[in-house]
C-alpha cells in the first residue's frame, strides 16, 4: 500500500474494542520503535494492556472509551522535541495504521501513564494504539493557498506533498503550518503559535517528507 493511501485511510479514533494487538502486530511496531530512539536518541516506549491510564475523569471527558494500549513520547528536554516526537511518533501512527490498528494523538485528556520517564526527560503526549469501534471520520482541511507559499506553476511534487501534509493530524485541527517552496527549490516548513503547533509541525513535516523524499528546513 502506498503511503499515502495509509494516511488518506487513517483518521483519528477515540473507542477501542477489547481485541488484543496480536504478537506479530507489537514485534513489528516495537521494532520500529527501537529503531526511532537509537536514530533519534528519544525514549518513546509502547505500553500495552494497561487500561487505567485512560479510565480517569478527563480521558472520559475527551470521549475515549476501551484505550487499553498507547504509545508515550518521551525524550530529553530539549528545544525541538516536540517537533521531533511529532515527526517520529507518525511514524509509528502511519506504521500501526498500515498494520490495520488505530491511533489518536492525545494531550493532557488522559491519566498516568506506565511510561518510564528518565532524570531530564519529558513525555509530552500519548497515542492512543489499538482496534477502533469504527474508522473514525475524515476531518475538513483549509484551503491549501491558505498553507503554503509556492510560484507559479505550482510542482507536481510539492503539490503532492501539500495534499499529504492537508491529511496530517493537528491538535484541535487548528492546521497552523506553512510551507514555503523556495526559489532554489528548497522548502521551509513553519509553524504558528497555539497549543502543541510544534508537535503539529513535526507531524505534517514527516508526511510532506514521507510523500515527496524531499527534505524541508
Amino acid at each position: 500500500m502506498e503511503i499515502l493511501e495509509i494516511m488518506q485511510q487513517r483518521h483519528s479514533v477515540r473507542q477501542y474494542t477489547d481485541r488484543a494487538i496480536e504478537p506479530e502486530k507489537r514485534t513489528v511496531l516495537d521494532a520500529l520503535t527501537q529503531e526511532i530512539n537509537r536514530k533519534a536518541g528519544l525514549s518513546v516506549q509502547i505500553i500495552y494492556d494497561d487500561p487505567k491510564c485512560f479510565d480517569s475523569f478527563m480521558a472520559h471527558y475527551g470521549k475515549f472509551a476501551g484505550v487499553r494500549n498507547y504509545i508515550a513520547l518521551v525524550g530529553k528536554k530539549a528545544p525541538g522535541l516536540d517537533e521531533t516526537l511529532g515527526y517520529y511518533g507518525e511514524e509509528l501512527v502511519l506504521k500501526a495504521q498500515a498494520l490495520g490498528l488505530n491511533t489518536c494523538w492525545v494531550a493532557l485528556t488522559h491519566g498516568k501513564s506506565k511510561a518510564a520517564v528518565g532524570r531530564g526527560e519529558k513525555e509530552v503526549c500519548l497515542i492512543a494504539l489499538g482496534y477502533g469501534v469504527t474508522q473514525g471520520v475524515e476531518h475538513k482541511s483549509r484551503p491549501m493557498q491558505e498553507l503554503c507559499t509556492c510560484g507559479e506553476p505550482m510542482p507536481e511534487w510539492f503539490r503532492c506533498g501539500m495534499n499529504a501534509a492537508m491529511l496530517a493530524p493537528t491538535a484541535m485541527n487548528q492546521q497552523k503550518f506553512r510551507f514555503e517552496l523556495l526559489p532554489d527549490g528548497t522548502v521551509k516548513a513553519a509553524c504558528g503559535s497555539g497549543f502543541y503547533t510544534k508537535l503539529d509541525l513535526g507531524i505534517v513535516k514527516y508526511h510532506f517528507e514521507a510523500v515527496t523524499g524531499k527534505k524541508t528546513v
